[in-house]
């Protein structure tokens, strides 16, 4: 050990350490890519429990939700078919009121 540290004796000096302080920067580097790029995809994550209270896809609710949203449908009526169809899928947690 003596031997590293003495870098006047011909030892490789104090900037040895530095090699882990490297590869651990070079770690940590790959890890985040990879979790950035390629490890997304696989999990959840912190943003799929977002998407999960709106409808998406092609269920009803979201049917009628775009129809609403593109003019097709009015107030009333958008209003009147969600009544129809949080009884008939269960959207609410205690049931039909």
């Amino acid at each position: 050990m003596q031997t590293l540290a003495n870098w006047h004796g011909g030892g490789p000096g104090p900037w040895i350490l530095l090699f882990p302080l490297i590869w651990a920067a070079v770690v940590v580097g790959v890890v985040t890519l990879l979790r950035r790029t390629v490890w997304r995809g696989r999990r959840g994550g912190p943003r799929r429990f977002m998407d999960d209270a709106r409808p998406t896809g092609d269920s009803p609710i979201a049917v009628l939700g775009r129809r609403f949203a593109s003019g097709e449908i009015d107030e009333d009526e958008y209003w009147r078919r969600l009544s129809v169809l949080d009884e008939q899928f269960g959207r609410t947690k205690g049931g039909a009121a």
